[in-house]
């Protein structure tokens, strides 16, 4: 795969780890824009990628499992909320103590 991908115009290999305890500093040094890593067991996230998405949140790994045709793409997404409120010292304070559930904010 790093073959090929560095014969691809656009696509540079950066680095590469000899071993997964190496990776995350890697990443943090060379600032890659995607991660190549061995899918281990299909079903099951990586707990590498937790750790990285975290960190590096623009990060995107793709994990491929070894001698099969099988990839994951594993990415970080923000999502924000927004809802109006009434500009009142009360409504100030329901907010802030965290009375103001997602059920009543969505009725208003």
């Amino acid at each position: 795969m790093l073959s090929t991908l560095s014969e691809q115009e656009g696509i540079s290999i950066v680095g590469e780890a000899e071993n997964e305890g190496d990776i995350p500093s890697l990443v943090a040094e060379t600032k890659p824009d995607f991660l190549l890593m061995a899918l281990d067991e299909l079903r099951r996230r990586p707990p590498l990628c937790d750790q990285l998405l975290k960190k590096f949140p623009g990060l995107r790994i793709v994990a491929v499992a070894p001698n099969t045709n099988i990839g994951v793409l594993y990415w970080a997404s923000l999502e924000i909320h927004s809802t109006t409120m009434e500009a009142s010292e009360e409504a100030l304070l329901e907010v802030m103590r965290g009375s103001m559930t997602r059920t009543k904010k969505e009725a208003s």
